[in-house]
């Protein structure tokens, strides 16, 4: 048994009066798809956002690769390069091409080659269907569009782990579907992701395991099909009875 890619023990984070997360401990393993899943407010992106200090935990520890992140003498911005992170609004450069968007974080952070950039980046446009999308720029782009390259531009990256902030919560219903499917491809090549959504279908199909949060806690995980099937807890029939 391999040792987890994150690792996650009393995680507490405190926002003046208000606890955000209590006494969160996790563990993600290679592979894993961590679906997390839960009422607004309930602390699932305050969660997602600490696993690679973008929020720093007020007590307890994250390891990921089995190094201690909350170290201060740990280098941080190397192990965010081991994660991906694809949020709810895109956040791409307006002023720059798709390409460009896509080839500029691996060029200056993992000093690659200019044609290396370009050759891995097309290979990943291709794989989602927006090869002729190159030298577009995001405002000719739909928000469907958008999210892929966004997801793209993580992959350029080449990370250990992909993290998604409910990734289709500012897409129209209909453009939903192609951000997921290739969420799904990546889960099929065996990526290891953890996914904040309010997308039970995808929790349900692509999940390896599903965690219910709320009040900053997680009140049960399983896999998904028992998570779906046989929730024990009366708060999470009591959600589960809502979405589904």
């Amino acid at each position: 048994m391999t040792d987890p890619i994150i690792r996650v023990q009393g995680l507490t984070k405190r926002f003046q009066n208000v606890t955000a997360l209590e006494e969160i401990n996790l563990t993600i393993n290679s592979g894993e798809v961590v679906v997390i899943v839960g009422p607004s407010g309930s602390g699932k992106s305050t969660l997602l956002r600490s696993l690679n200090l973008l929020e720093y935990p007020t007590e307890g520890n994250i390891f990921v690769d089995g190094v201690d992140i909350t170290q201060t003498k740990t280098d941080i911005n190397l192990h965010r390069q081991k994660m991906g992170m694809v949020f709810q609004n895109f956040n791409l450069f307006p002023h720059m091409n798709v390409l460009k968007n896509l080839t500029i974080a691996p060029s200056k952070v993992r000093r690659k080659s200019a044609q290396e950039c370009e050759q891995y980046a097309r290979a990943l446009l291709e794989r989602v269907g927006l090869a002729d999308r190159a030298e577009a720029y995001p405002n000719q782009l739909s928000g469907g569009q958008k999210q892929r390259i966004a997801i793209v531009r993580a992959l350029c990256m080449q990370p250990e782990v992909m993290l998604f902030d409910e990734p289709t919560s500012a897409l129209d219903p209909e453009m939903v579907g192609e951000v997921l499917d290739v969420m799904k491809n990546l889960a099929g090549d065996g990526m290891t992701m953890v996914v904040v959504t309010h997308e039970m279908s995808f929790a349900r199909e692509v999940g390896s395991r599903v965690l219910f949060m709320d009040q900053g806690r997680i009140l049960e995980e399983n896999p998904a099909q028992e998570f779906f099937e046989a929730p024990k807890s009366p708060r999470l029939q009591d959600f589960l009875s809502k979405v589904l």
